[in-house]
């Protein structure tokens, strides 16, 4: 896609009536030839909304006001266009975990957790964190995950988790506050409530840090995996994360993580990672879809909000 298409598909799919500030954003941005010549001076990977808005944000620039962020990125773009080629998007959104959590408790008990594309490891703690679907609620403690599930039953338990490890190719630490600073970046401008969430969930994993390799998904997953305790059934997951990857990459990754003992759960894009005849999404906007072991069972959206089961 162009520049131009790749912010208006983020306006209509992704941030239409979830962030009217960066709906806005992207909608101004791609009818702007001036921003768009700038972007276009970036490698492709480089040119998404998310990383010009999180990168912005960071810098203390307006995101509130078209006219006010363009006139900021128009001033700053060397300092805007340097940040943006050294960082990626990390958004590491603990509220993920309430979508998988109805997969993950439902195999083998304990688990071995390895998570793709891992940034701080926020999504390792399926089993510390507390999940409201509805009126139930699973489990204890802090943050609470909300999710409106349909389809399933909610789990009657958090899974068991005896190891977790991350890959990534630049993981951030969350006992580091510069990482933490660029985590909150990355969350949209109106949601105050996962700005709370990431403070808790980083008070989680600073208290029990997991094992964060900074590695290639392909020539660097079997290693780990292979780190995996005896006797706990080994969980490959990502949620997110295979469109900043280039797609032989992808398909590498896609058919060696087939061949790994354990279980295999992927929560992405159907357009980043495809599967056949897929029912309709359940609502309008931007829905990814869960998969276990290559079969696909639910829609969800992008921050955890929902899951809807197939029938």
């Amino acid at each position: 896609m162009s520049t131009t298409d790749i912010y208006r598909v983020f306006a209509e799919r992704e941030t239409r009536g979830v962030s009217p500030a960066y709906e806005r954003l992207s909608r101004a941005v791609a009818g702007d030839p001036e921003l768009l010549a700038l972007l276009d001076t970036l490698p492709p990977a480089k040119r998404q909304p998310n990383l010009l808005f999180g990168v912005v944000r960071l810098r203390g620039g307006p995101v509130d006001d078209p006219a006010a962020f363009r006139a900021y990125v128009i001033a700053h773009w060397p300092d805007v266009a340097a940040q943006m080629r050294v960082r990626a998007t990390q958004t590491n959104e603990a509220g993920r975990c309430a979508v998988l959590l109805p997969v993950l408790a439902a195999l083998p008990q304990p688990l071995a957790l390895l998570e793709v594309g891992a940034s701080a490891g926020l999504c390792l703690y399926p089993d510390r964190y507390a999940y409201r679907y509805g009126d139930r609620q699973v489990g204890e403690g802090e943050p609470v995950l909300d999710c409106d599930l349909t389809g399933t039953d909610p789990p009657r338990r958090r899974p068991e988790v005896v190891w977790r490890a991350g890959l990534d190719v630049n993981p951030l630490d969350v006992t580091d506050p510069a990482d933490v600073a660029w985590l909150d970046a990355l969350i949209w401008p109106e949601h105050r409530h996962r700005r709370e969430r990431l403070r808790a969930a980083a008070a989680v994993a600073a208290a029990d840090p997991p094992l964060l390799v900074g590695g290639d998904l392909v020539d660097d997953l079997p290693a780990l995996a292979a780190q995996a305790p005896a006797g706990a059934t080994l969980v490959v997951f990502h949620s997110s994360v295979l469109y900043q990857v280039p797609p032989p990459r992808r398909d590498a990754f896609t058919a060696l993580v087939r061949t790994l003992p354990g279980h295999w759960i992927a929560n992405e894009d159907p357009s980043v990672l495809p599967h056949a005849d897929l029912p309709e999404p359940p609502a309008e906007g931007f829905h990814n879809v869960l998969a276990l072991d290559g079969r696909p069972v639910a829609w969800t959206t992008g921050h955890g909000q929902s899951l809807t089961w197939f029938r």
